[in-house]
């Protein structure tokens, strides 16, 4: 992807933890700018449950390979109306639930399997048609998208991270989130470094931020790389 994906769509790539806010500060921003708002980590958490649903174990790397070569997968790109499907099926919530969660790191570090999902990334950017979109995920800034005009890396302090995915998922015990949280990190630190910033990211450190403040510090480092 170069630093546009066309001369239409301006590219913003935000990687960060589990829990850094990523995700929602992503949405709100692209919200706010009118831009698109791709979940590239919903790809992955996609097929992980389209492996599971095919009775195949993501632990086995043909299995990922064998259900990745026909995998049926859109998404929405817009803000406001954000959807997940596998082929007729809408598995926006299902591919939050614990049981993919944690086989989603299996699926993450099959390299052929990055491969095709990162051409996947691309092309819904280059067919949004939208005057920008912020892609966020675990390597935008260093893989999908590292000739970016706007590289962010959005961070925070890990009980604070935890703290917040346990906030989000309610009735879930708060150890247990956070457990689950810490063993993703340390899987997907094997396959991607999406902790340390690479040279030309911008750090966007939230643990001492609330959700507006973070959203706020997104949008300047987007409107001073844009207009630099």
């Amino acid at each position: 992807m170069s630093s546009s994906a066309s001369p239409e769509t301006v590219t913003v790539a935000i990687d960060g933890p589990a829990g850094s806010g990523k995700s929602s500060v992503s949405k709100e921003a692209a919200r706010r700018l009118g831009y698109g708002y791709l979940d590239t980590g919903a790809a992955y958490r996609a097929l992980a449950w389209y492996v599971l649903d095919r009775g195949a174990d993501t632990a086995h790397e043909q299995s990922v390979l064998d259900a990745a070569a026909e995998f049926p997968y859109a998404i929405s790109l817009d803000p406001d109306d954000y959807w997940v499907r596998v082929g007729d099926t809408v598995v926006t919530d299902a591919i939050r639930e614990p049981r993919v969660s944690s086989a989603v790191s299996g699926v993450a570090r099959v390299p052929a399997v990055r491969e095709r999902v990162n051409e996947l990334f691309r092309a819904l950017v280059e067919a949004s048609g939208r005057p920008g979109v912020i892609v966020e995920g675990r390597d935008i800034t260093t893989v999908v998208a590292p000739d970016a005009p706007v590289r962010i890396l959005l961070t925070a302090a890990p009980e604070v991270r935890a703290g917040r995915r346990s906030a989000e998922l309610s009735g879930q015990d708060a150890a247990a989130v956070a457990d689950a949280l810490h063993r993703r990190d340390a899987a997907d630190s094997q396959v991607v470094d999406f902790l340390t910033a690479a040279d030309g990211v911008t750090v966007v450190d939230s643990t001492d931020l609330d959700f507006p403040q973070t959203v706020a510090a997104v949008l300047d480092v987007i409107a001073t790389k844009i207009h630099d």
